[in-house]
């Protein structure tokens, strides 16, 4: 993997995100060429400023929706691959303002798409969605890649309408194979860093630091938790594969084994206990709450049969590797450093 991505252009979306800063500090790390394109970190604090992201890699401000600003941007950077990140990601925002959130996860992926249309050195491109854009029936078994998109509310719908427009850009622009191009659906993931409103791990971030209770609206509510390398491991492994061979683009499943889906009261539990009892749980449910999933599995079969992959990292090694870069961070120590050797640890696992 990290002979492949030395000295590759590499163009990223939403590269100042929590996932965004994850992804450059690994490529970076292989020796890649790293461009990224997005709006300014989306709180206070957040990963890309704490860990100096935008010292390693040549960093563009600007907005998906963009087309003219980002294509710039594009043009200048000359990829090779691209993943695309940039999104509205929450759930509850997207309630809030559906028309900012269609704009940004419809149209920034076509905007994106129709750069790589213009480009001749693009190869291979990764569309990260979500595990959400399937038309959720809350049953008890993982969804797989042929089944029903249609996702609820309007952030995971969006993702539903972005997995058609790359499907449809596919079918009517790269027939003939010139670039490679795959969606990647990932759960819930956890890790340093994310400092989200509306994200458990998060909370349970603030609740720590202020010496709070964690409070929990939905305990019971059962999601496929992964710490954050573990998809980018698999955004990178399937850039890679379809570069080299495009007859392996598709969509992919990227999500924990079962065992590690686990209900969010858990994942809490899990937390406080890492976290040395310093905190307890709460449970409070939300009056007149906007409708979000209670359950939700995916069946990653097609990514392990055909990419051999697999996750490494069990919930619990997720939940202590977050507890131990949010310890660094409380106590001043270098979280760059922190997230280094995470990256390293989780790479010597997989030879």
């Amino acid at each position: 993997m990290q002979n492949f991505y030395q000295g590759k252009r590499v163009f990223i979306t939403g590269h100042t995100g929590f996932k965004g800063s994850w992804l450059c500090k690994i490529l970076t790390g292989m020796g890649a060429e790293v461009t990224g394109y997005s709006l300014e970190p989306p709180t206070e604090p957040n990963l890309f400023t704490l860990a100096d992201i935008g010292s390693e890699i040549n960093s563009v401000i600007g907005d998906v929706r963009d087309y003219e600003n980002l294509k710039k941007a594009f043009d200048e950077a000359k990829p090779e691959i691209v993943l695309h990140l940039a999104a509205q990601p929450l759930v509850r925002e997207s309630y809030q303002n559906p028309l900012l959130t269609y704009d940004t996860n419809v149209m920034g992926t076509a905007n994106i798409l129709e750069c790589i249309r213009q480009s001749k050195c693009v190869r291979s491109f990764v569309n990260v969605t979500t595990d959400k854009v399937y038309e959720n029936k809350e049953w008890e078994w993982g969804y797989r890649e042929n089944e029903p998109l249609d996702g609820f509310d309007p952030y995971s719908n969006s993702k539903s309408c972005s997995e058609l427009v790359t499907a449809t850009y596919k079918r009517s622009f790269f027939s003939d194979g010139r670039v490679a191009i795959s969606t990647a659906r990932a759960g819930n993931v956890i890790g340093g860093g994310d400092f989200s409103a509306d994200r458990i791990i998060p909370d349970c971030v603030r609740a720590l630091e202020k010496g709070e209770d964690i409070i929990v609206r939905n305990p019971y509510s059962t999601r496929p938790y992964q710490h954050v390398i573990e998809p980018l491991y698999a955004y990178l492994l399937i850039a890679k594969a379809q570069y080299e061979n495009p007859e392996l683009s598709g969509s992919y499943n990227v999500g924990p084994d079962e065992a590690d889906c686990v209900t969010t009261g858990r994942l809490v539990d899990l937390f406080v206990k890492l976290s040395g009892d310093k905190i307890k749980r709460v449970d409070k449910a939300e009056k007149n709450a906007v409708h979000e999933a209670n359950f939700l599995k995916l069946d990653c079969s097609k990514l392990k049969a055909t990419l051999d992959w697999k996750p490494r990292w069990h919930v619990a090694d997720a939940v202590a590797k977050t507890v131990l870069w949010t310890l660094v961070w409380l106590e001043g120590g270098s979280v760059s450093r922190a997230m280094e050797r995470q990256i390293e640890e989780f790479f010597s696992s997989r030879t």
